[in-house]
């Protein structure tokens, strides 16, 4: 879920005032393959910046949405499609919520999997905790993570806590209240009941919760909803407990608190990248922005910080549209950026299968799979973000360095290189043909075209010309 109005007022503050939002609320082989659940080594935690698993500096992230992954729509046949995910170069498995749903107040006839009846069971359409015990199991033998989408900020009106604890929620004239935005203003989230983070025994009771599920199941760590509407100084709180129980990886929902970073959080959300690149597809700005989004995150956010980029979330494809509705013949084109510059690239269930249609929230209405027409794109994507270092996470690899090519605000081209690693990136954004001259740079040299599979030698002033959202990804 994201709120609309809080996020709006948010980054107005950005550079550009483009944004909509919604209504509903990963050497040569990747880390993980050489290690277990119970072998993770971890990056020192200094007083600002969280600890970080070492299988994180290369991941790879893949969100399951549970109800519509399969006609079953369950834990079991997540599962049985594991080792799929791990051959397609998936690293870390985000589970979208696994709880019961509210049936208080609830959306359409299946619900929200975000109004959560209770914090400590599984939703009973998609198992037990013993089927999530193997799934995470499985995922671990494989040298999967899996995380779980987690909501703290709210419960479903139904949750036991509003009728044990009522004083554990927000209430406004003596009565509890749905989320309201900065302004006192409904949200529109009339499923789910505000929590109130000012009570002590809440807090102990949510990080008796989070720290249940890592315990019980191994779970990997949490997606956290809406991690801006919760205290910062909670996060601060949190963390060590759960740092206690095993390495975790944490991801916040939220891109306007930089202070996630020096808290709790190894991740957030490139929200204003994504709305950017779907400008950009749009005709509506130029591939310039990129570098003034990027600079302004590099202001703000800490050097260890990296964001989660992506063209496609459960968010974005139900309420704003399918990858080609939102980025058009040039979806391919932001595919591959967001999968090569800075950040942790997301891949959304049914993508590997050309997912063509805006899965409904409320109701059941599961992906068609097909032949796994895209899974050959996606996989020379995430296994080049493995065996390449210049393209691993934050500062474990290289820095963007930009490519001039007199028509950069049609075309973008980088090069990052980390150790021995080079990889070079050039994407016509646009609609039309262009003939572009390489300035000078330290890129020059030659590369294997991650696509074509064929040499290409890249030089100082060479011209090169490019179709319509063409694009070269180019190593060493």
């Amino acid at each position: 879920m994201k709120n609309q109005v809080l996020y709006a007022s948010l980054f107005l503050s950005l550079f550009f005032t483009g944004c909509k939002f919604n209504q509903q609320r990963t050497d040569n082989q990747p880390a993980s393959d050489s290690t277990t659940a119970e072998a993770d080594s971890t990056a020192t935690a200094t007083a600002d910046k969280p600890a970080e698993p070492e299988w994180a500096k290369n991941a790879t992230i893949y969100e399951v949405n549970v109800r519509q992954f399969s006609a079953k729509g369950d834990l079991a046949s997540v599962e049985t499609q594991l080792p799929r995910l791990k051959e397609l170069g998936v690293d870390i498995v985000w589970m979208m919520p696994i709880y019961p749903v509210g049936k208080v107040n609830r959306k359409g006839s299946m619900g929200s999997p975000y109004a959560v009846a209770d914090y400590m069971a599984v939703n009973p359409d998609y198992g037990t905790v013993a089927d999530l015990k193997r799934l995470v199991k499985r995922a671990h033998d494989l040298g999967l993570r899996v995380i779980l989408d987690f909501i703290p900020n709210h419960t479903a009106w139904d949750h036991p806590w509003t009728k044990q604890h009522p004083d554990w929620y927000t209430t406004v004239n003596g009565k509890m209240t749905s989320p309201l935005d900065e302004k006192g203003k409904p949200t529109g989230w009339d499923d789910v009941v505000d929590l109130d983070y000012s009570k002590p025994e809440l807090r102990k009771a949510m990080t008796s919760v989070l720290t249940y599920w890592l315990r019980e199941t191994d779970i990997d760590g949490y997606r956290m909803d809406v991690a801006g509407l919760v205290p910062t100084d909670y996060w601060k709180e949190l963390r060590p407990a759960l740092d206690d129980v095993k390495p975790v990886f944490m991801l916040a929902e939220w891109e306007a608190d930089p202070a996630h970073f020096r808290t709790a959080f190894n991740m957030n959300y490139g929200w204003a990248m994504h709305t950017l690149l779907k400008n950009i597809a749009k005709g509506t700005h130029s591939a310039l922005a990129i570098d003034t989004l990027l600079a302004q995150r590099q202001k703000e956010y800490p050097d260890w910080a990296y964001q989660m980029q992506f063209t496609q979330n459960h968010d974005e494809n139900t309420w704003n549209g399918t990858l080609a509705e939102s980025f058009g013949p040039g979806a391919k084109a932001f595919v591959v950026l967001t999968s090569t510059f800075n950040g942790m690239p997301l891949v959304y269930n049914g993508a590997e299968a050309g997912l063509n249609k805006r899965l409904q929230f409320f109701e059941k209405d599961p992906i068609s799979w097909g032949t796994y027409s895209e899974a050959m794109f996606y996989k020379s994507l995430l296994t080049l973000k493995h065996r390449n270092r210049a393209l691993w996470n934050g500062k474990h690899g290289g820095p963007l360095v930009k490519i001039p090519t007199g028509h950069d605000a049609q075309v973008y081209a980088f090069y990052r290189q980390k150790d021995n690693d080079h990889v070079a990136v050039i994407i016509n954004l646009s609609g039309q043909p262009q003939t572009i001259k390489l300035g000078e740079g330290a890129y020059a040299g030659l590369y294997t075209d991650v696509f074509a599979q064929t040499p290409m030698e890249l030089k100082n002033d060479m011209s090169l010309t490019l179709k319509p959202w063409a694009y070269h990804v180019l190593t060493n």
